[in-house]
């Protein structure tokens, strides 16, 4: 008996705001592709502006998946994220189009093509009460006690990296196992041929496309947009809120901060988030980099891994 082959699927990575989006729209005009959202901010519905999801125009491009759908009170995990992103790239490859992943969120790349651990869901409380802990006792307090509980993990990630240290306690709390014991179990990669191919750009010219990415999105209606979403839900710690950009118009809205000190954290905040991108995404030697605007080069490295240098013959049905 013959397999079938693996599903042919390029991914476009790259830190916030350095033209990830513009450029698979490009793409997408001279390849039948249908973008599958990657970036976990986009996923909520409350926050197009903000999370700088496709208009309605961009959307009539081509198909696009995954982005706008979920409610500002709720979490999308890696795992959750990684069904309905495969579910996506198998209907979209049986509809005769070109799947691609495109999108910032370096753990959902991951959970998409390998596979996580079969880590079970994490109650909410569970997670909210752990954070909220870490917040006041600090991260290396919490560093301390992980380190006592999974030695072998704890080496591995800094004392002030707060998420990790408490998705590690939460984890062994609401399951009575070990990051290191899940990360053992056997995982299920996606059945795929991937291509990943990355935006790279110096760090000062990525900082000015952030500032003017923000001016932009305030001249949209993006306190507007959240004025709107507060109504909908006020709750500070819903996840939707946790966003860069949302969490800091949210402060200036309830008078935490001016427009100012909003404009200044905003761009703080997504300068560092950015940082950490890079650094994840420059650690994957499977990735090729490119500039942006370098759209011709792209669309010819994707056409010769999918179809040995040649434009695809069969015709594709419409957007």
């Amino acid at each position: 008996m013959v397999s079938e082959s693996p599903v042919f699927l390029p991914c476009l990575l790259g830190p916030t705001g350095c033209g990830k989006s513009a450029a698979a729209l490009t793409l997408a005009r001279m390849l039948p592709l249908s973008l599958i959202n990657a970036d976990s901010r986009q996923v909520y519905r409350d926050f197009p502006i903000i999370t700088a999801q496709p208009t309605a125009e961009e959307k009539d491009i081509c198909p696009h998946l995954l982005y706008g759908f979920l409610p500002t009170e709720k979490k999308l995990g890696a795992g959750e994220y990684s069904r309905l992103a495969r579910a996506a790239v198998a209907r979209e490859e049986a509809g005769g189009r070109l799947p691609m992943a495109v999108g910032g969120t370096g753990l959902y790349f991951r959970s998409l093509i390998d596979g996580l651990a079969p880590i079970p869901e994490v109650p909410e409380e569970i997670s909210r009460c752990l954070r909220e802990r870490c917040r006041l006792e600090g991260s290396e307090t919490f560093h301390a006690r992980l380190a006592e509980i999974d030695p072998g993990y704890a080496a591995k990630i800094h004392p002030k990296d707060r998420q990790r240290v408490c998705r590690a306690l939460e984890v062994f709390e609401a399951t009575g196992r070990t990051f290191s014991w899940w990360h053992a179990k056997p995982r299920r990669p996606g059945p795929y041929r991937v291509l990943k191919i990355g935006f790279s750009l110096p760090l000062p010219e990525l900082e000015r496309r952030l500032a003017l990415r923000i001016e932009e999105m305030l001249e949209k209606g993006a306190l507007e947009e959240a004025e709107a979403a507060l109504k909908r839900c006020p709750d500070p710690k819903a996840p939707g809120w946790s966003g860069i950009g949302c969490a800091e118009i949210f402060l200036f809205l309830r008078g935490g901060l001016s427009l100012a000190e909003c404009r200044a954290l905003w761009l703080k905040n997504s300068r560092a988030y950015a940082k950490r991108q890079i650094t994840w995404f420059k650690a994957d030697r499977e990735i090729v980099f490119f500039r942006p605007e370098e759209t011709d080069d792209i669309y010819e490295h994707i056409l010769q891994s999918w179809n040995g240098g040649k434009a695809p013959e069969k015709k594709f049905p419409p957007a």
